[in-house]
């Protein structure tokens, strides 16, 4: 985390962080951290912020709100790699 914490604050860096944030801390942490940056005005209409949340919410055992989380990232990417990305890892929860 001592890197994140070196860099500026952007949406991006401040996702990722939130996202080592809950591989090192455990996915509560993350999502607690998600939840902040989404409450402080995260930009909206992206996939990323869902698709990271779904992720979290799936490793912390919460899988019908990461199903959720999947279907609204679905509902905003944009290319085709990261749609069939999401789309295999939705399919997995089944």
């Amino acid at each position: 985390m001592l890197l994140y914490e070196q860099l500026p604050s952007t949406p991006v860096i401040d996702l990722n962080r939130a996202v080592a944030l809950g591989m090192a801390a455990g996915p509560d942490a993350g999502l607690a951290e998600l939840d902040r940056l989404a409450a402080g005005g995260a930009p909206a209409g992206h996939h990323l912020l869902p698709a990271a949340r779904a992720d979290l919410l799936r490793r912390a055992g919460r899988l019908d709100d990461a199903a959720h989380a999947y279907r609204i990232a679905l509902a905003l990417v944009r290319t085709g790699p990261e749609e069939r990305y999401l789309r295999r890892r939705l399919a997995a929860l089944a």
